[in-house]
């Protein structure tokens, strides 16, 4: 384990022996936070988040971000099929058993969402709150359609700046509240440099999991799984310009849930960035809420 910029590197091994890697933030005093990110993405998505959120209070909390395997630091699947919502699930409870964690707040972005739903089924004790960026049990065909489209024709960029450029011009009009140097983090997040290159940060054989969807059939629903979250706190965020979190499907978890809030983001779409604007106080508030709910 070292330690820089404000978190320390941590890896561990999965059941089935790969090498695989969460930030850990701050150190124990309030109840943890758990961060979970999206589909192609890791856990450099959070870190502004995780240094606001360790910082909380008088004698600060423990936040993990995770890379989930083929992401970031961690290992590589030989079998693309291990790119499943439920293997990453007991990726992230085996990191937690070797950090000692019991339980906390999870905060899951698209992706970290649904494998929120599946930890509702299989651990819900370990759940004492729930963020939800842009994600729900129910999602709509067409957004994540729009998503694979992206991400099997996306231009390789050279550099940071024609990076950021690229992501402007495929994300720009979703995403008209962010600032220059919003898109750069956003960049820098997203793509590790190789061989003087820049690539994105992921295996790209995890995009198998996503062109092998017959969107021709509906997708599945999780309301079974999401009925298990009502018993948490949770708070849900969608971005006003989203076209995977529909305004219908957020009102419906509203109607199920007894102890949701909810924050619609305007000007940005899948998904909002949670460093940005008022997120990071509105998230540390409900997690010192549902930190007094939970004692």
């Amino acid at each position: 384990m070292s330690e820089t910029d404000g978190y320390r590197d941590f890896f561990y091994t999965s059941s089935d022996a790969l090498r695989l890697h969460a930030r850990i933030y701050g150190d124990a005093g309030g109840l943890p936070v758990i961060c979970l990110p999206g589909l192609t993405r890791n856990a450099r998505d959070f870190h502004e988040l995780a240094l606001h959120l360790s910082r909380q209070g008088e004698t600060g909390r423990k936040v993990v971000a995770f890379d989930y395997r083929g992401r970031g630091e961690s290992d590589r699947d030989a079998d693309w099929r291990n790119y499943d919502v439920r293997t990453e699930a007991a990726d992230v409870l085996a990191g937690l058993t070797a950090m000692g964690i019991e339980h906390g707040v999870f905060v899951g972005t698209s992706r970290g969402g649904m494998i929120i739903h599946v930890l509702a089924a299989t651990r819900p004790g370990i759940l004492k709150g729930v963020v939800l960026n842009d994600v729900g049990p129910r999602l709509d065909g067409a957004g994540l359609a729009q998503i694979r489209s992206y991400l099997e024709r996306a231009p390789k960029p050279a550099d940071v700046p024609e990076a950021i450029a690229i992501q402007r011009s495929a994300h720009g009009q979703a995403f008209s509240a962010l600032g220059e140097a919003d898109w750069e983090r956003q960049v820098r997040a997203n793509y590790r440099e190789e061989n003087g290159a820049l690539v994105p940060d992921y295996d790209p054989a995890l995009l198998k999991t996503i062109t092998s969807i017959d969107f021709n059939k509906p997708l599945p629903e999780l309301w079974a799984q999401f009925h298990g979250l009502t018993k948490v706190p949770m708070l849900a965020i969608r971005g006003a310009n989203s076209k995977l979190l529909s305004a219908d499907t957020l009102k419906e978890m509203e109607r199920r849930h007894p102890d949701l809030k909810t924050v619609t983001v305007e000007g940005q779409g899948h998904a909002p960035l949670l460093e940005t604007g008022d997120l990071p106080d509105i998230i540390a508030g409900f997690v010192t809420d549902a930190e007094r709910k939970a004692h």
